[in-house]
């Protein structure tokens, strides 16, 4: 959402969460790097609408989709995944440094 309202942003990382309405799409400016979950209906319904806008409007994005697993962000927790919990993390980070680095 953010993107929609700061035009100058170098990137935005939108985490498994609400799109924004197609017609604000066109206010993006930024590369988007966005994580979804596999299992979230409610945010999923809305991707095919929110990516025909995103290429409509010839916004730079990637998108990927985690399948169904436990990522407990703590290691000693029981359900630590280190993968699941390490994979959009260093996307992330990859993705900043590729678009923030000399824009600071």
């Amino acid at each position: 959402m953010l993107a929609t309202k700061v035009p100058d942003l170098a990137g935005a990382v939108p985490f498994y969460g609400n799109q924004p309405k197609p017609e604000d799409v066109a206010h993006v400016k930024a590369p988007l790097l966005i994580h979804y979950a596999e299992n979230d209906d409610r945010i999923n319904g809305g991707w095919p609408a929110y990516e025909e806008a995103l290429k409509a409007n010839h916004i730079k994005y990637e998108m990927f989709k985690y399948p169904a697993r436990n990522t407990a962000s703590q290691r000693h927790h029981p359900r630590y995944d280190k993968a699941a919990a390490t994979s959009p993390g260093n996307r992330t980070v990859a993705f900043f440094k590729k678009n923030l680095r000399g824009n600071a």
